[in-house]
């Protein structure tokens, strides 16, 4: 492996050849080697973004020369657009305030603008890395803004069209479901009677909650650290220089960035993260439960529920012969689980909001992108494998109606609760029909019966 030689202000490091980064993330390439992850794909794209906009925001305040400002702003929308990814290779578990990582692109647009502009990798001139690219920031308001606008980007642009997906697929199967009708459960144990479209429309009805919550969560994502620079004041930075970058941000992305009301808060606490992971989690426990019952409405084929069919996908056992295994579902109950836990860990991550910068933001960072990824591609799968494809077992629905002692339930203002009751477990004991008792005891005549046992009678309030 060849190395060039570059320097900071704590002297000169050896730097392979192969990467675009300079000195500072050389220095955290060797002190970070805690684990295998990395900053998000988002995030990377949102800090090329905040680049490309602060040079063009530093341009037109008159700030930075325009021809290395146009140059700088080429080189960081590249970065954005995913070209050079493999230049971004720090760990997670870095500074707190993620200082290692906005030097990386500072470093990374510098190696790549100078070259552009007849200078040389690592010269850091005619483009510097903190006096350029870094102009008018710090990495305590540029990394989390990038937290927010990377989390925006992946909330509006990815898990809210996949809920959008998931919720028009949980829509079409209560309406196909409409007719059907099954037994409740509450407790686990036997109720009155539903349809099985009364079950998915509450499934629906869930994901457009949670499509809410996103909603009201991106609007404080939405709002921007960048122009406090250290602590909040804004030092070396232009008055304006935060609404301009927030301008170019909105436009370039169709979302409604702003800069912050107080940069105080913005660089001091992390609340507008800790709330979005909240409602990934909510969604998280939302999927958990219709995953769940998913799976034991479809439990059998023949010694379960077996109320639904789920589409089959693969051999569910290496040795039982023609097992298949709700596999989709199972997988969404794991990503909910890990959003749970990835929710416990940006929330201590929020904690850490020491005077006047949080100290944990890498950290944040990395647990609510990968929450933002799992339920976004996790929604996708549910929808497309699994929720469009499934299939009533009606004759099974019906058997179980049948079988049920709740539709006694309906007998209540007839005959009183506590002479229901009776009926419900004389019939259990002697294992007969309600019908049975009822008609045997001469509480109600057949006509009666037929009426007040239909399931179809109990679907609504009377």
């Amino acid at each position: 492996m060849s190395f060039r030689t570059e320097s900071d202000s704590m002297g000169e490091v050896h730097i392979p050849e192969e990467f675009l980064y300079g000195a500072s993330t050389q220095r955290a390439v060797e002190n970070f080697q805690i684990s295998t992850r990395h900053f998000d794909r988002r995030f990377i794209e949102a800090l090329g973004l905040i680049k490309w906009a602060s040079a063009l925001a530093n341009e037109e305040l008159g700030k930075l020369d325009s021809n290395l400002a146009q140059v700088i702003a080429e080189k960081s929308l590249e970065v954005a657009e995913a070209k050079y990814d493999e230049h971004f290779i720090l760990d997670i578990y870095q500074t707190g305030s993620g200082t290692s990582t906005n030097m990386n692109a500072n470093e990374v647009i510098t190696n790549l603008a100078n070259p552009s502009l007849g200078g040389t990798i690592g010269t850091k001139s005619p483009v510097h890395p903190n006096d350029h690219v870094n102009m008018g920031q710090s990495s305590n308001d540029v990394i989390p803004t990038a937290i927010h606008v990377g989390a925006a980007l992946g909330i509006a642009k990815g898990l809210i069209p996949a809920l959008r997906l998931l919720h028009e697929a949980f829509v079409a199967k209560a309406r196909e479901f409409s007719s059907i009708v099954k037994i409740g459960r509450t407790h686990l144990q036997d109720a009155t009677p539903v349809t099985l479209g009364q079950e998915f429309s509450g499934f629906a009805a869930q994901i457009s909650h949670n499509m809410s919550r996103l909603d009201i969560a991106l609007e404080g994502l939405e709002e921007l650290a960048i122009g406090g620079t250290a602590v909040g004041t804004g030092i070396n930075t232009h008055p304006e220089f935060a609404a301009k970058v927030c301008e170019h941000l909105s436009k370039k992305t169709g979302l409604r960035f702003y800069e912050a009301k107080n940069h105080f808060e913005a660089q001091a606490a992390k609340d507008a993260c800790v709330f979005a992971s909240g409602a990934l989690k909510t969604l998280a426990i939302s999927l958990m439960k219709i995953a769940n019952d998913i799976r034991w409405m479809a439990s059998g084929p023949r010694c379960g529920i077996g109320e639904i069919f789920l589409p089959e996908l693969q051999p569910g056992s290496s040795i039982m012969p023609g097992k298949v295994n709700p596999v989709i579902p199972e997988s969404i109950m794991q990503i909910s689980a890990q959003v749970q836990g990835n929710d416990l860990a940006v929330q201590i991550g929020g904690q850490h909001g020491n005077f006047e910068l949080n100290v944990m933001m890498p950290v944040i960072a990395g647990n609510l992108f990968e929450s933002i990824n799992l339920l976004t591609n996790g929604c996708h799968m549910f929808a497309d494998k699994c929720v469009k494809g499934i299939m009533v077992n009606e004759d099974r629905c019906q058997e179980l109606v049948e079988k049920s002692l709740m539709l006694v339930t309906n007998l209540n203002a007839v005959i009183g609760y506590d002479k229901a009751a009776d009926v419900a477990k004389k019939a259990f004991k002697e294992n007969k029909s309600l019908r049975e008792i009822l008609l045997s005891e001469n509480l109600i005549t057949e006509e009666q019966a037929n009426q007040l046992l239909d399931p179809t009678t109990m679907l609504s309030p009377k």
